[in-house]
Parts: structure tokens; sequence; C-alpha cells
């Protein structure tokens, strides 16, 4: 019998992002036995990347702004294909929890009159994001983690949860994983489970993402029988750095278009001018004066359209550098330094200041970005009870990054900090409802903890074969060569033979050394989560024959109305095999469907 450690809680939360850590503190208020599980460090979690800030409609700057448009901003950037109820609660709840935040310490930039200050932001009518500078997320995460260090609630930090376990009834009852530094099991057992884990970028090879966000969630709520949907839908973030290389794909925050960055190609043209969708021309100015007025006093309230949906900006720069119009490096150019002061720029954007003139030896107070798209987000993710944010695997609730259905097909920016608080806080009372109802045993099943620990220990004993890194490699030039921002047919079907191909070689991976921080075994024990998210994306894009928010098709480049009526829902049978499901899209009540239908919405 192999050996490990035994934990038992009410609740059990994989991730310490900002979700992660809100559902944990809710369930704490109820007096529960909670645990978080996270594979780095406390307080590294990648919600720290997101800088510009968290929307909400608070009408700080705009008196006019309030949650019914925030409402028709989100499910009109998702591609009307949000589940309308979790876009109605995000909007509706995101100013309490920001009001929350600050309540427990949270540090935001104020207006002149001492309020909560708001930027502009992609997609958003109004000026909505609360901000820190361009560090929001890093103060929301410092936030939370001293509000849960003041709670006591138990961390297990660098901890690789390999799969979610069950009792002899069949149901979720705790999850087994490892210690990074020590190679140590660690076995968790629990009434309920919250699934926290965020992103599936790594899998690309120019991402945004950090080394965590291997899909690990995506994949362990698939494995226990959860349905996921829209996984086709990845969000390619339109200004990643392009240069160097060593440091391609890095967040350049929306917050600089936002504070007034505009985009240039190689002949100096503002060119998102010519790229605007009729959808958005009602609201969007169309010409550079008109857009430096709005940027300047906010005389009117039309954006620039710098400032338009992130699938549409990240669509147009991949245009302009495919007509030979990029920078040198394959980018486009992101002017702010020509428009702000520098005194201005270092206050309102540091981080990015650091960040180029360290990493690029590029001020960019006098000189302009490169800049391009990089995978970024995935509005994909696991299939969740919109109030609850209960999975359809009995017992395992998800939200943030992982859970989908609030962003639809492409999510707006700033909507992930808020989404985190919002449905962070929903999933640990649904966690707590459940666990607090449950009165079946969560002794686990032996056998499974035995199979698990002998799949993760595998690698150890072959003497030859597959290099992980070697994999890695070959899986991320897959999924960034035929999986990208633009996608065709045939490039799918080859992108899905080359992953089967890939499934095979992953049952022989060898690693060398010891367990104590080993790399190697690390990835090794990653890859099969990126595969099997990976397939899904690649099935899901396959099966939507159609061009919508983060999903575009070259070979069929428009949406299709009746698609967009509708979810892919993609699980694994009893057989073992992928499926996908088309399912309609919830029925919006009226008096919803009637807020969509205002000032030219489509």
């Amino acid at each position: 019998m192999s050996e490990y450690e035994k934990f038992d809680y009410d609740v059990l939360v994989i991730g310490a992002g900002g979700a992660g850590l809100r559902a944990a503190i809710e369930a704490k208020h109820r007096g529960l036995r909670v645990a978080i599980v996270c594979k780095s460090l406390l307080g590294k979690a990648h919600t720290v990347m997101a800088e510009g800030g968290a929307a909400a409609a608070m009408g700080n700057v705009w008196a006019e702004d309030n949650w019914k448009v925030h409402f028709r901003d989100t499910f009109r950037g998702g591609k009307m294909m949000g589940n309308w109820r979790m876009v109605q609660l995000h909007a509706q709840e995101a100013p309490d929890r920001i009001h929350e935040l600050e309540a427990w310490g949270a540090l935001f930039d104020r207006t002149k009159d001492g309020r909560i200050h708001q930027r502009d932001f992609g997609g958003h009518r109004y000026a909505r994001l609360a901000h820190v500078g361009d560090r929001t997320g890093l103060e929301l995460i410092r936030t939370l983690q001293q509000r849960a260090v003041a709670l006591d609630i138990e961390v297990h930090m660098e901890c690789k949860v390999l799969k979610l376990l069950h009792n002899a009834s069949g149901e979720l009852s705790g999850a087994i994983g490892y210690q990074r530094p020590t190679g140590k099991m660690l076995v968790f057992g629990a009434k309920s489970i919250v699934m926290a884990t965020g992103g599936i970028g790594r899998s690309w090879k120019y991402s945004t993402n950090s080394w965590e966000s291997t899909g690990d969630g995506h994949a362990l709520a698939l494995w226990a029988g959860a349905d996921l949907i829209d996984m086709e839908c990845v969000q390619f973030h339109p200004t990643g750095m392009v240069w160097p290389l060593s440091v391609r794909g890095l967040l350049v925050t929306e917050g600089v278009r936002g504070d007034g960055g505009v985009l240039r190609n190689s002949e100096g043209k503002r060119f998102m001018f010519d790229y605007i969708p009729p959808i958005f021309a009602a609201e969007t100015a169309d010409n550079e004066a008109e857009a430096d007025r709005w940027y300047e006093d906010h005389i009117n309230n039309r954006r620039p359209p710098e400032l338009l949906p992130r699938d549409e900006v990240a669509r147009s720069i991949n245009s302009e550098v495919k007509a030979g119009r990029g920078s040198p490096h394959g980018g486009v150019f992101l002017d702010i330094g020509s428009r702000r002061s520098a005194e201005y720029i270092q206050r309102q954007l540091p981080s990015m200041y650091h960040q180029f003139k360290e990493l690029a030896g590029v001020d960019i107070t006098t000189e302009p970005m490169e800049v391009g798209p990089t995978c970024h987000y995935v509005m994909g993710g696991i299939k969740v009870d919109a109030d609850s944010a209960a999975t359809t695997a009995s017992g395992l609730f998800a939200a943030g990054e992982v859970a989908a259905g609030l962003h639809g097909a492409n999510r707006l920016g700033g909507n992930s900090l808020s989404d985190l608080l919002v449905f962070g806080r929903r999933a640990g009372m649904g966690a707590s409802d459940f666990a607090e109802g449950r009165t079946s045993s969560t002794e686990l099943l032996e056998s499974e903890i035995e199979e698990a620990i002998a799949e993760a220990m595998a690698p150890f004993h072959r003497e030859a074969g597959e290099n992980p890194y070697d994999l890695q490699s070959d899986l991320q030039d897959t999924m960034q060569n035929l999986v990208g921002i633009i996608r065709t047919g045939s490039e799918l079907t080859q992108a899905l033979d080359e992953i089967n191909v890939l499934k095979g070689r992953v049952k022989n991976l060898s690693v060398k050394g010891g367990l104590s921080y080993n790399p190697g075994w690390n990835l090794a024990t990653d890859l099969p989560s990126m595969l099997s998210v990976c397939t899904m994306v690649t099935l899901g894009a396959i099966e939507r024959k159609e061009s919508r928010g983060g999903h575009t098709r070259d070979d069929y480049p428009g949406p299709d109305p009746e698609l967009g009526k509708l979810n892919f829902v993609q699980r694994l049978t009893e057989s073992g095999d992928y499926s996908v499901t088309p399912e309609p899209l919830p029925e919006m009540p009226d008096e919803l469907k009637a807020l969509l239908e205002e000032e030219g919405a489509h």
C-alpha cells in the first residue's frame, strides 16, 4: 500500500486565485471546515496578472451607468451566447462585491471627490473598471489573501491535484495530489469541492498565462463526469509583447488603450477606424478627431475604436500583419507616449513602464510598444448553474475562468475580476449548502487512490521514453499553428490527428531525478490535462462552423444565427470517448430581451 497523508474537510477549494479565495472565505464564514489547495504559492495566482481593473456599474464616473447597461454590454460583447442569468447576476452584484473588497482593505484609486475611480475598457459603454493603477489583480489577491489568513483557513501550497476521488457509492468525496517540494502524496476527503483552477493558456506557444494554467480543473471535472461547454471559444488578447522572443505573449494591459493609447500600423496609420463592425458603429467614434475628444473630456459617449471588444481588435491586428503592414517583429505599434505625459504614464501605468523598460529596452513614454495577439483566456469551461455554481457532477462546484457561461463567445476586459468575486462567493455558498446537507460517507476508495499514485509515479519507472518537454513543445506548436486565432476545417482536423498521436506518446513519458521540485515530473503530470483540454477545444472548433467571438473560422467567416442559439456541450462517454452535443441556450425572460433591443442592439 502506498504512503500518503490524509485530511478531511467539509469544503475543499482547489485553486487560490480570486475565485478560490472568495469561495473559501464564504464557506469559512458559515463555520465549516475549509481548506484551499493551490498549485503555486499563496498570493502568486494568475489573478495577479489581471491588471486593468474590475468591471462594476457603480456610476462613479458616469452617473448614467447601471447594471442594465452592464448586462447589455456583457451579453452583446459575448456575441449573444452567454447564460443570461449569469450575466444578470454578475451585473447586479458586482458593485456590492467591489465595495465589500474595499471594506476588507483594498485601496482603489479615487476620483477627485473621493469615490472609487473607474476607467474605460473595451466593449464597456461607460467607464466602469475599478482599478489600482495597472496592478488591480495584485490588490484583489492581496486583500482576499489577508482575509483568508485572518480567518485561519488552511492552505496546502505547491500541491498539484491529480484526480478527484469517490466513495463506494460513486459520489465525489475528495481529491488526491502531491507536494511539489517533497513529492509526498496528500489525500483530501471532502463533502463538497469547489474548482477554481483558472485557465488553459499554456497549451499555446504564445500566451499571457503563467505556468500553472494547464487546464487541470477542466480536465479533473471532465474526468469526474462534469459537462464542459463551448471550449472552442478561446480569447486571444489583442496586445501581448512581441519582442524580445523570451517574453513574447506577455500581457500588455488594456488599460494602456483605456488611458489613451492608440494602435498604428507600420505606415503610422491609426487603422482601427477601418474595422468598426456595424453592431458597434452607433456608439464608436468613426474619426480620429472625435475619438480624441472622447479621450480628452468625454463630451460625448462614443468609444474610440481601440476600445472595441477584444476579439474585434485582435482580428484587426491580425489582418494588418497579414496585409504586410505589421511592425518589424510581427505585430503592430501601441502608442501612448505621444498622447500622455511621462508623469501620467508612470503614475497610471507603472507596471507597463517598467515591463517594457526592463524586458525590451523600450521607454513607453517616448517610444511605441510592439504588440500582437496572444492566447489569454478561455470563455468555455465547466457548465455551472448560475445561482449556485453547481456543476453537473453532484458535489462539485466551479467559479472563475474554469467555469463557463458568463462571457459567452468573448469576454469583455475587466469582467474577469468581478466574475471571480461574484461567482466565487456563489460557489462558496453552493458548496456550503451541499456540505451542510450531505449525510453520505466521504470514505474514499483505496483502489482509486492507489491507481492515481501508480499513474503519477509511472514516468520514474521507464528507463527510456519521451521527454515531457519535447511533447509539450509539440503540443504548443500544434495549438499555436492549427488552433490559433484564425482556424480552418482542414487545419483543425490535422490538429486533432496530431493531438491523438501525442496522446499515445504521453503514455511513454520518462523522467529522471527525485521527487523534490522535479519540473520534468510536474510537467509529466500536467500533460494529460493539457491533452484532454486541447482535444475538447479542437472538437468544439470543428463542430462550430461559424465565426463568433473568440472562435474564428476562415472557411466560415460569418456568424450563423442558428449556431448562435446553441452551446456545444462536451463530455466523456461511458466508453471514455469525447463527445460534443449541441444544446439550446437557456431562454431569456422578455424584460431582459428588451434591454438588448435598446440603442440598436442586435
